[in-house]
């Protein structure tokens, strides 16, 4: 992501995705969380059909042995299943 000041982003990682679409340290194209509690409570917030337990003992693990495929039609990289291309 590039450091969490956009000006410093800028001038010591211009290649990071605040360094190049930044606007202003509120307008910083991505956020990252302080801490997995604070993660907890933002994922709940802003995804709140997203089962996060359910991602840490299934998908998480098949993510990290690289069963995942890319859906052209949605995207997005999907964790493969029964009956998806590997």
């Amino acid at each position: 992501m590039g450091p969490t000041k956009v000006f410093r982003a800028r001038h010591s990682d211009p290649e990071s995705i605040r360094g190049a679409y930044g606007l202003t340290d509120t307008r910083n194209t991505t956020h990252g969380s302080d801490s997995p509690a604070s993660a907890s409570r933002e994922i709940a917030f802003f995804f709140p059909e997203f089962d996060e337990q359910r991602w840490y003992e299934q998908d998480e693990p098949r993510l990290r042995r690289g069963q995942l495929f890319y859906s052209a039609e949605e995207r997005v990289h999907r964790v493969a299943g029964r009956g998806d291309p590997a």
